[in-house]
């Protein structure tokens, strides 16, 4: 316990006083987790579960959108990392087996994720009020859609790589008319919306822009492993904003030790995915006005620095807390498989202070509960509750440095010049 309290103090002191920086011109960024077992049909009330997941989803969002900077916040912009809802429609996408990617068993029973008439009349409706309350706040906004947003979902056999042995069996997924009935470009979130650039056929991936701390910022929402297309049409926003910092959104991307690993759809499916280190080499290396890279999907924290072509810093992050299970057992849920209880979340997301007008602009990264009404560093029983199932080889301590940091970014003014202030 006292040397959680020490790391506390300690991060308490880089990010002056655990109160952010005085300066007008900072601003917060905040990112959401994969939120699909807050929305997650099952793990309500209704069901038998012991809480409202649901009632943790909503407040976590009532949270964001009174930090809007229309009421004198921070909030400048949110973005989210996917995995928006739990289940899918369907286990079937025509477009992919018209080209080949086909299910390794088509009498196959459903997958259990199946399951459209909650997804459509419970989850994706839940999921939208929590995101109408940004909307609502006025805060831009970009939601990347991750492999559960997707319609469809089955599995493949995907080659082992070397030509000899049995194939491997692997899930695919495919079509995005429900996540686009939800987040598309036409929708009311974004039809009209000046800060909305473009959305990639119907907005599967999306472009917003926003301006804070004296800059103006563009942010991409990338479908899950985007393919060549998609990148075409990044490539050409891009060109639309030269110079203009920017922040990249993506389900699937880092693991939670920092490796560029993600799903195999660019293996199954190479026409339309490419892998994230594919993304990496393809886009985020050659483009130097991309600054940060955010996903989920795999549990935890990571955060990852590399050079891109111009040598410049490229910070890539990972966070997901959908695991996180404290609520559910505080509320009195039983344990279940494994001694462990549904995650739902309990409450945590990520924010990104900005301060771009100092010396040496930097950003802090914190990590709070809306739930526990906390800061990571504040909670004597962070590490205790979360670090074994998510860094089981970190210490206590790099544990919760891990999610609360500063990153200086000591190369942003030679790329971008300094602040219109």
């Amino acid at each position: 316990m006292l040397e959680n309290k020490l790391v506390m103090a300690l991060v308490c002191a880089v990010l002056a006083g655990c109160s952010g920086s005085a300066d007008d011109e900072s601003f917060t960024v905040v990112i959401i987790p994969d939120t699909q077992n807050y929305v997650d049909y099952t793990l309500q009330k209704n069901e038998g579960f012991a809480l409202d997941s649901a009632g943790l989803f909503i407040a976590q969002m009532e949270h964001v959108a009174g930090r809007a900077e229309s009421k004198g916040g921070p909030v400048a912009f949110v973005a989210a990392v996917g995995d928006v809802w739990q289940h899918v429609l369907t286990g079937a996408d025509t477009a992919h087996f018209a080209r080949g990617v086909l299910p390794i068993d088509s009498n196959a029973a459903p997958h259990p994720l199946v399951r459209p008439e909650e997804t459509r009349n419970i989850e994706i409706p839940k999921a939208i009020a929590g995101y109408q309350l940004i909307s609502d706040a006025g805060i831009p906004f970009g939601v990347a859609p991750g492999n559960h947003d997707y319609d469809a979902w089955w599995s493949v056999a995907v080659p082992n790589g070397n030509g000899t042995g049995a194939a491997s069996q692997e899930i695919h997924i495919g079509g995005l008319d429900a996540f686009k009935s939800a987040f598309g470009s036409d929708t009311g979130f974004f039809r009209d919306k000046d800060w909305y650039v473009s959305g990639y056929e119907g907005g599967g991936s999306s472009a917003q822009v926003f301006s804070a701390g004296g800059y103006r910022f563009l942010h991409l929402a990338f479908e899950m492993q985007a393919g060549d297309k998609v990148l075409a049409w990044a490539q050409d926003i891009l060109n639309q904003y030269p110079g203009v910092p920017t922040l990249i959104s993506t389900h699937d991307y880092l693991n939670p030790q920092g490796e560029r690993v993600s799903m195999n759809l660019a293996i199954a499916d190479p026409a339309g995915n490419n892998s994230s280190e594919a993304l990496w080499q393809k886009f985020i290396r050659k483009n130097d006005q991309i600054l940060m890279v955010f996903s989920g999907h795999q549990l935890g924290a990571a955060t990852r620095i590399d050079d891109n072509a111009k040598g410049h810093k490229v910070y890539q992050m990972l966070s997901d807390y959908q695991a996180r299970g404290q609520a559910a057992l505080d509320a009195g849920q039983p344990l279940g498989p494994g001694d462990r209880v549904p995650g739902v979340g309990d409450g945590w997301y990520r924010e990104l202070n900005f301060h771009l007008s100092d010396d040496t602009p930097s950003v802090d990264v914190r990590t709070y509960s809306t739930h526990y009404e906390s800061y990571s560093g504040e909670l004597d029983t962070y590490a205790q509750w979360y670090r074994a199932q998510e860094q089981p080889r970190m210490s206590d301590i790099e544990f919760l440095q891990a999610d609360e940091f500063t990153l200086e970014l000591g190369d942003f003014r030679a790329r971008f010049g300094a602040p219109a202030l």
